[in-house]
């Protein structure tokens, strides 16, 4: 999968991110709120060609709703999904939350990885995405989105066992949800972190006092312990957009039963391939997902 989340904040250009954030304060609250979510987000519908090719054969999705967010409150939302599901009507259902900047369609090899692994899978873009509702995302408008699409698997697998899956920036959405939500029976976080801030603090300017004027803070450090079922970490040992210590510390604050798997010799956009046998492993032990629960 090609780079996602927070791509643009690197070395001369995160340094001009960081300026232009303190010289923020001079254009308004609003739009320096504006600034961080098309930062942070980079929403469009670009794809890359492998993900294009894997996304063919899968089932288009669909989910309508009504906001019920100040901002946005009472519009009509339709958001695009991708599904692939298992032959057995009763096989556990996975949400997919993506990163940034590529639409769900970048994800489609990740989705068949967790195909294989057991899961039918569900993959959305948030409103701002691919063919999804337009708009600028924010948290709030993604943590409903993740929500409507959480609803939507609820009648489509009633009989199911969900689980929430989030790479990147998603894993910090897939946290909040499942935070949210009584009924998920586990969580899997990949290449993600504690908090927005966390991650600007270890970029080169990190030293750059930004970390106050940051809104779209994406906390997941401080919602994690909430999650009532099994967690799985991963993250690749070469992961140099996203630190390892990062997801080691989101870890740490989960509450047991848990698992943290660093692959070796993975970077952020290899993990899921390059993990695929630990990542068997650890949802047949964690989850009981590819051989029958004890």
């Amino acid at each position: 999968m090609r780079p996602l989340s927070l791509r643009r904040w690197h070395r001369p250009a995160a340094l001009a991110a960081g300026l232009a954030l303190l010289l923020g304060l001079q254009i308004g609250c609003a739009s320096l709120d504006e600034r961080q979510r098309a930062w942070i987000f980079q929403p469009g519908d670009r794809v890359w060609s492998g993900g294009a090719a894997a996304a063919k054969g899968m089932d288009d999705a669909w989910i309508d709703y009504r906001s019920t967010l100040a901002e946005s409150r009472d519009q009509a939302v339709r958001l695009h999904g991708l599904w692939l599901a298992q032959d057995d009507p009763t096989a556990p259902v996975l949400l997919y939350l993506h990163g940034a900047r590529f639409d769900v369609r970048t994800s489609a090899t990740r989705m068949r990885r967790m195909h294989e692994l057991g899961f039918s899978v569900l993959a959305i873009d948030y409103r701002g995405f691919g063919r999804s509702s337009a708009g600028l995302p924010s948290q709030a408008l993604a943590d409903e989105d993740a929500h409507a699409a959480w609803d939507w698997l609820a009648h489509k697998r009633p009989q199911s066992r969900r689980f929430i899956f989030g790479h990147s920036l998603g894993g910090a959405i897939a946290v909040q949800l499942a935070a949210e939500v009584p009924d998920e029976a586990g969580l899997i976080v990949e290449g993600s972190f504690t908090s927005i801030p966390d991650v600007v603090s270890t970029f080169r300017w990190g030293w750059l006092p930004v970390g106050p004027l940051i809104t779209q803070r994406f906390d997941a450090a401080s919602r994690i312990a909430d999650v009532g079922s099994p967690v799985l970490v991963v993250h690749g040992s070469d992961d140099t957009l996203i630190r390892p210590a990062l997801g080691r510390a989101l870890f740490e604050r989960a509450r047991e039963p848990k698992r943290f798997v660093l692959i070796e010799g993975a970077s952020h956009h290899s993990t899921n391939d390059l993990g695929q046998p630990q990542y068997r492993e650890a949802v047949a032990e964690l989850f009981g997902v590819g051989r029958s629960p004890p």
